[in-house]
């Protein structure tokens, strides 16, 4: 099939305007992945603190503390650990990635040590002691099938952050060895 000069020329200039039309889209494209990459980190720091939390509570001050969990290897930086209160979030760096189905997460950290602790708040609450609303919770935020952040909700006792951060310190590092 042959095609005459202006055909060609009407399919040369479709070709041009429509290598244009990619370059343009992929530009578009990366500028818009660049955003949604400052807007996730942007959510990792904030942790999702609910807006009710945010508003300045006169009766009770908030602390929040901030611990790093380091590699024992070389020192480097897993994960930030921010305690308030009532709550121990712990928050991924970016470049660890971490699939929540990785040993030792369910079964030392949350079964073993989160579970422990939720069955003596059980017993607390069948005794009278607490209210079922004080039972410790503990929560997986994912971004795929990445861990994004680990938050355990109504801890009540010091002891049980320093248990849940050495317990988590452990637990991530052993996923990063498993992961290798």
């Amino acid at each position: 099939m042959k095609f005459s000069d202006d055909q060609i020329r009407n399919l040369l200039e479709l070709k041009e305007e429509l290598t244009e039309k990619i370059i343009r889209h992929k530009e578009e494209i990366e500028k818009l992945e660049k955003n949604i990459s400052v807007l996730d980190t942007i959510l990792k720091q904030s942790s999702f603190t609910k807006a009710s939390d945010l508003t300045p509570n006169t009766s009770e001050t908030v602390k929040r503390e901030k611990v790093a969990i380091t590699k024992n290897s070389d020192g480097t930086t897993i994960a930030n650990v921010f305690v308030t209160n009532d709550e121990v979030s712990i928050i991924l760096e970016d470049d660890v990635t971490l699939d929540p189905e990785t040993p030792p997460l369910k079964s030392f950290f949350i079964e073993r040590i989160i579970g422990e602790m939720k069955k003596k708040d059980i017993q607390q609450v069948e005794s009278g002691e607490i209210n079922k609303n004080d039972i410790i919770n503990c929560v997986i935020n994912n971004n795929g099938r990445k861990i994004r952040e680990i938050l355990i909700k109504n801890y009540r006792e010091k002891e049980r952050v320093n248990e849940i951060i050495d317990t988590a310190t452990w637990s991530l590092t052993r996923m990063i060895e498993n992961s290798a």
